[in-house]
């Protein structure tokens, strides 16, 4: 089983628990946080490389006003590879005041090999992207693409806190999005196991006769290292 699909069969909280166990980055940092939230939490976790892209919404631009004028950014996702989740930040000063992805966008995009998308801005058409498959995680929803559109594409962007660069591997589900770090993916796959077998024990040991307080501190010690903030490199 590779990552992506190992990744696709579980929540990003146990995934986010394996990643802590390397102490490769702080327990605060790593996903996206602020006002980004799940669009579709009924649908399964999605995984994969992120296309990155920022966008400008409340005013025109000065060329190429509809969207089916940037097929450079289509071509530019077609070269990428996939699975890809769409990361666009929105530059404007309030983002989200228009939606660039809808069911039209989102269609497409499935059809260059996307899953879903992140943006600290809007998204419309929610029945229809719903109706795709394809999952969102956004801000909120808007009426209105009003002026969205594309000011450049590939360049590292930060959405909900999170910095992400084009290519990063990313994981997300109801509970939001993570960025899992390319230095622990070969060993994630037994920590994500580990962690399993311990959360098991432990629920199988609160639900037991043999529960005690006691014991169940000594148990919950034996992981105190990993709650030590990383040492500075």
């Amino acid at each position: 089983m590779d990552i992506l699909e190992i990744l696709r069969s579980h929540d990003t909280c146990l995934v986010s628990n394996a990643i802590e166990t390397f102490n490769v980055r702080m327990r605060n940092d790593g996903y996206v946080h602020d006002t980004v939230r799940c669009i579709f939490p009924e649908l399964p976790p999605v995984a994969g490389y992120a296309v990155t892209a920022r966008i400008r919404t409340s005013a025109p631009p000065i060329a190429n006003l509809c969207y089916y004028h940037r097929t450079d950014f289509w071509q530019y996702i077609a070269s990428r590879p996939g699975p890809k989740l769409l990361a666009v930040e929105d530059a404007d000063r309030v983002p989200g005041i228009g939606a660039l992805l809808g069911e039209i966008h989102a269609r497409i995009a499935k059809s260059l090999g996307c899953v879903g998308y992140i943006s600290n801005g809007t998204v419309r058409d929610v029945a229809g992207l719903q109706a795709a498959g394809f999952q969102c995680f956004a801000s909120g929803l808007c009426v209105s693409h009003s002026y969205a559109h594309v000011i450049e594409f590939g360049e590292p962007v930060e959405i909900g806190g999170l910095r992400i660069q084009d290519g990063d591997l990313l994981h997300g589900d109801c509970h939001g999005v993570q960025l899992i770090p390319a230095e622990v993916i070969d060993r994630l796959p037994q920590a994500i196991a580990d962690i399993q077998r311990r959360e098991r024990d432990l629920i199988g040991f609160c639900q037991s006769p043999r529960f005690s307080l006691e014991r169940l501190v000594e148990i919950l010690q034996q992981d105190e290292a990993s709650c030590e903030p990383p040492k500075p490199r």
